[in-house]
């Protein structure tokens, strides 16, 4: 047994006194900044999949039965949430949450992410000329589509990282792969 690790454990309180007190103070200062703009990247781009696939397939339904701008709008962002939140599901059910448990962490590592990713998105394309009134049909309608999404992962990017270095948003998520 190395006395030395005891005598130290003694003079400044127990392993698990040590842990408990990090944990409760949160990640140092130097965890924050291991975050790199490559994991936060990541992270952007799993949500920015889902609510892709969302979107697109909103603005399809609500096209295809000649609904207007607002439910078609409604539609789609609905849908942008329940595919972004649909992969993280899917991903920690594989690692063995069970469904209520997973439905927490897919809540609690995409809500913050998915949410800016759509004010950004349809904010954007609210705003293009035109945009809101092309067809799926219209070059318009597709530009200021990924355009949004682009301007979208950008912004939503440095949101993930600081909220990872933090450990919240997708950072939940790290524990189960």
């Amino acid at each position: 047994m190395d006395h030395s690790a005891h005598h130290t454990a003694h003079r400044t309180g127990t392993a698990h006194d040590q842990a408990t007190r990090q944990a409760h103070a949160g990640r140092t200062g130097h965890e924050r900044d291991g975050v790199t703009w490559a994991a936060a990247a990541k992270a952007t781009l799993h949500c920015l999949t889902g609510c892709a696939i969302g979107e697109i397939l909103g603005m399809v339904i609500g096209t295809a039965l000649m609904w207007g701008n607002v439910p078609t709008m409604v539609l789609a962002i609905a849908l942008a949430f329940l595919f972004g939140y649909s992969f993280t599901l899917f991903a920690v059910r594989k690692a063995g949450l069970d469904f209520r448990a997973a439905v927490k962490v897919a809540l609690t590592a995409d809500t913050v992410s998915i949410a800016v990713m759509e004010l950004v998105d349809n904010g954007i394309i609210a705003l293009v000329p035109g945009a809101l009134d092309a067809h799926l049909s219209d070059a318009l309608f597709w530009t200021a589509l990924l355009g949004g999404f682009a301007v979208a992962f950008v912004i939503t990017t440095p949101v993930n990282k600081w909220m990872i270095g933090r450990g919240k948003g997708h950072a939940v998520v790290h524990a189960y792969h």
